[in-house]
C-alpha cells in the first residue's frame, strides 16, 4: 500500500519536474539570446543570410549525429551526453569574450550566433522529444501546457537576468549562470529518467539509422506537413527579425544598449507566450482539440501581415521603445509560435511512432527551420535590392501565412496520426504508449 502511494506521488510529481526543468532550460538559453542578437544587430540584416547559412551548415553536419546517438544509445546517456557538452561549450566563450575586443565583433558574432542556434534547437527539441516519450498522449494534452508555461517563465526570467546583470557583470559571466541553470535542467531530467526506469519503463535506444529523420520527412504525410508549417509560420517572424536588426544597427551604438534592447524584445514575446499558456492555449487544447491550437496563430500572422500592408514603416512604442511596426509583427508571431503552436506541436507528436518523435521532429525543428530562415533573409535581401517596396513584401508575407493556414489544418488532421477519443477533443492514451 504504501509502495503504490509513493509510486502515485512520484507520478503526481513528475509534470511539476518537468515543468521545473524547462523553467532552467529557456533561463539559460534566454540569458544568452541577447548576447547573440545585439552581435547580430550590430552588422545589421545584410549579414543574417551569412549567419543562417552558417547555421544551417552546422545543422546538416550534427543532425547526423544526433541521429547516431538516438540510435545507439538510452536516453539517459543521450541526455547527459548532449546536456554537458552544451554546458562545456558555454565555460569554453567566456574567454572568447574577455578578447572580444582582440577577436572582433564580427567573428565573434557569426561563432556565437551560429552555436546559439544549435544549443536552442537541439536542446529544447531533445526536451520535448523526451516529454513525448515520458507522457501517453492522454497525459501530454493535460501537463504539456503547464511544461510549456513553466519554461515561458523561464523566457520571462530569463532576459530579466540578462538586463540586470549586463551592466554590472559583464558578458562573460552570464555564461557562467547560463551553464549553472542547464546543469541544474539536466539533474531534473536525469531525476525523472531514473524514477521510470525504477517504475519499469523501458530504457532502450531508439535505434534506426542516423539518416531516419531525413528518410521520414520524405515517407511522411505528417513530417512534411510539420515542415512545410515550419517554414512558413516561423518565416513572418524572422522577417521581422531581419527589419529590426536594421533598426538595432541605426538606433543603439553600444553592445550594452542593444542586450538591454532585445532583452525587453524577448520580454514582450514571452509575456505574450505566458498569458497565452494560462488562457487560450490549454482552452484550445482541452475543449477544441489540437487543430484549432496550430491553425489560430497562422491566422494571427495573417491579420499582422494584412495590417503591415497598409502601416508600412508605421512607428509604435514598445517597453519605452520607439520602433518599426514590424517589430510588433515580432512579437506577435513569436508569441503566439512559443504560446500556442509549440505545445500544439509537440502534443501531435505524442500520437507518432516514438522514432519519429525524436529523429523526424528533430530534423524539423533543426535543419528545416534553418533552412527557412536562410530562404526568407535571403530573398528579403533580394527583393529590397530589386527596390520592392515594404508593402508589397508584407502583401507576399500575408499569402505565405494564408497558406500556413491550409497546411496547419493538413497537419492536425493527417491520416497517420493515431485516432483521437471522444471526437476531435482528447488523443487516445494507447495508441501511442510505449511498453
Amino acid at each position: 500500500m504504501s509502495l503504490s502511494s509513493s509510486a502515485v506521488a512520484r507520478q503526481d510529481a513528475t509534470p511539476i519536474v518537468s515543468a521545473l526543468a524547462f523553467f532552467f532550460i529557456l533561463t539559460a538559453y534566454y540569458i544568452v539570446r541577447p548576447v547573440r542578437d545585439q552581435l547580430s544587430g550590430a552588422v545589421g540584416s545584410s549579414q543574417l543570410p551569412l549567419f543562417y547559412a552558417a547555421t544551417l551548415a552546422a545543422m546538416l553536419l550534427l543532425t547526423p549525429v544526433f541521429g547516431a546517438l538516438v540510435a545507439r544509445f538510452p536516453r539517459r546517456r543521450l541526455l547527459g551526453w548532449s546536456y554537458c557538452f552544451f554546458i562545456v561549450c558555454l565555460l569554453g566563450f567566456m574567454p572568447a569574450f574577455l578578447a572580444q575586443d582582440r577577436i572582433g565583433a564580427r567573428t565573434l558574432g557569426v561563432a556565437f550566433f551560429v552555436w546559439v542556434s544549435v544549443f536552442n534547437l537541439f536542446v529544447v527539441s531533445l526536451f520535448w522529444s523526451f516529454m513525448a516519450d515520458v507522457y501517453d498522449s492522454r497525459r501530454a494534452r493535460e501537463v504539456f501546457p503547464l511544461i510549456a508555461l513553466g519554461g515561458m517563465a523561464g523566457a520571462v526570467f530569463g532576459p530579466l537576468i540578462t538586463s540586470a546583470l549586463v551592466g554590472v557583470l559583464g558578458v562573460a559571466p552570464l555564461l557562467l549562470v547560463s551553464a549553472a541553470m542547464l546543469g541544474v535542467a539536466l539533474m531534473l531530467l536525469l531525476g525523472i529518467s531514473a524514477e521510470r526506469a525504477q517504475g519499469g519503463a523501458t530504457e532502450q535506444p531508439i535505434g534506426g539509422s542516423l539518416w531516419e529523420g531525413v528518410r521520414e520527412l520524405w515517407s511522411s504525410p505528417f513530417l512534411r506537413f510539420m515542415a512545410i508549417l515550419m517554414l512558413l509560420g516561423d518565416g513572418i517572424g524572422t522577417l521581422a527579425y531581419a527589419l529590426v536588426a536594421d533598426y538595432a544597427k541605426a538606433h543603439l551604438t553600444s553592445s550594452i544598449s542593444r542586450t538591454a534592447f532585445y532583452a525587453h524584445i524577448d520580454l514582450a514575446v514571452n509575456g505574450l507566450g505566458a498569458c497565452l499558456q494560462l488562457t487560450l492555449t490549454r482552452l484550445l487544447l482541452i475543449r477544441r482539440g489540437v487543430l484549432w491550437a496550430v491553425v489560430v496563430p497562422m491566422l494571427v500572422n495573417l491579420a499582422l501581415m494584412l495590417f503591415a500592408v497598409a502601416s508600412g514603416h508605421a512607428q509604435f512604442s514598445v517597453m519605452g521603445y520607439s520602433m518599426p511596426y514590424l517589430a510588433i509583427v515580432m512579437i506577435g508571431s513569436r508569441g503566439f509560435m512559443y504560446g500556442m503552436t509549440k505545445p500544439a506541436s509537440d502534443a501531435l507528436y505524442t500520437r507518432v511512432p516514438r522514432e519519429m518523435r525524436y529523429k523526424g521532429k528533430n530534423f524539423v525543428e533543426t535543419a528545416v527551420w534553418r533552412l527557412g530562415d536562410l530562404l526568407v533573409t535571403s530573398s528579403v535581401t533580394a527583393l529590397e535590392g530589386l527596390g520592392i517596396a515594404l508593402g508589397r513584401i508584407a502583401l507576399i508575407g500575408a499569402g505565405a501565412a494564408l497558406l500556413a493556414t491550409w497546411v496547419a489544418r493538413k497537419a492536425a488532421t493527417a491520416p497517420e496520426l493515431a485516432p483521437e477519443e471522444n471526437g476531435a477533443s482528447m488523443p487516445d492514451a494507447h495508441a501511442v504508449k510505449e511498453a
